[in-house]
């Protein structure tokens, strides 16, 4: 099972850079960061924050590492158009000789579109307009002209240029709900969601489903999750910061606990276990946090 490391991106650059270059030192399988800018207001992070966009960190890391896969988890669909997307990962996937997965979503935040004056639409429209979304980058990537005429986008005669290093550039999608993996089934090449390990092993079947359905092998679509994670050896500390994670997939324990953890990811059929950062300290407890995961999960 690959890691991969999630930096925060309201940290400051020198301190990412470090985070980025110790897993690259470890042998980690890669780096993926979020399309936000801005915290939702659920605790972690103040919505004032400020944070780092994502293909400016992308395209900076692009440059600044050799062998770490790069991702965005995930982009917007309802903020970035799919034309514009496809020629910033063309372009990096040649910057980084052909180490970009593209993440893409339907789009969720609610706050950051309510400040940008950004339309989310409803569950059913943002699922279609990913929809038209992928099958708009595929054709881009892949073909010599592109015409598409759909609810959400049209394109004429459209090309992008240089195409992916790639033969065929990975898209990734996040999510979780019945209609999303049937979405992941039909378009993706990595699928990512938040969930521990029995949650994941439920869904995974779901997407097995509706990979079955439409004919598609389920053995050819990559799978990732990830989970908030502290290491202490203080099970007070523990509690607390399950407490705060509010229900959201978490992890607080010691490595030697994360390692068995992992185990279980690994059973339920994770082939990335992407690691957050935001938890792990800073400075030189952030790099005993991430030499001890390794060091656990290599053992």
């Amino acid at each position: 099972m690959d890691l991969t490391l999630w930096p925060l991106v309201s940290q400051s650059w020198p301190d990412l850079c470090v985070a980025v270059e110790l897993v690259e030192r470890l042998g980690w399988h890669g780096v993926m960061v979020e399309d936000h800018f801005m915290a939702d207001g659920s605790g972690f992070g103040a919505v004032s924050d400020p944070r780092f966009e994502v293909t400016t960190v992308l395209s900076a890391l692009a440059v600044a590492t050799n062998s770490l896969r790069l991702a965005p988890l995930v982009m917007s669909a309802t903020y970035r158009h799919p034309a514009v997307v496809a020629n910033w990962a063309a372009s990096v996937d040649h910057i980084s000789g052909g180490r970009l997965t593209l993440g893409l979503g339907a789009g969720w935040q609610i706050n950051e579109h309510e400040q940008y004056g950004i339309e989310m639409g409803t569950p059913g429209e943002r699922i279609r307009r990913l929809d038209e979304y992928c099958s708009v980058v595929r054709s881009l990537f892949e073909q010599s002209v592109t015409d598409f005429n759909g609810r959400f986008f049209e394109l004429s005669n459209a090309w992008c240029e240089p195409k992916p290093v790639q033969d065929r550039l990975p898209l990734l999608i996040g999510g979780k709900g019945d209609r999303m993996l049937r979405l992941v089934a039909r378009h993706a090449d990595m699928w990512n969601m938040w969930a521990m390990p029995s949650k994941f092993a439920e869904r995974s079947v779901v997407l097995d489903q509706a990979c079955d359905h439409i004919g598609r092998d389920p053995a050819t679509i990559r799978r990732s999750t990830q989970a908030l994670v502290c290491l202490t050896d203080s099970e007070s500390d523990a509690r607390s910061f399950l407490d705060a994670a509010g229900g959201r997939a978490a992890f607080a324990g010691t490595a030697k606990q994360f390692a068995d953890l992992a185990a279980q990811w690994h059973d339920a059929g994770v082939d990335e276990l992407v690691i957050p950062d935001w938890h792990l300290g800073s400075g030189a407890q952030r790099a005993e946090s991430i030499e001890a995961i390794t060091a656990a999960l290599q053992a």
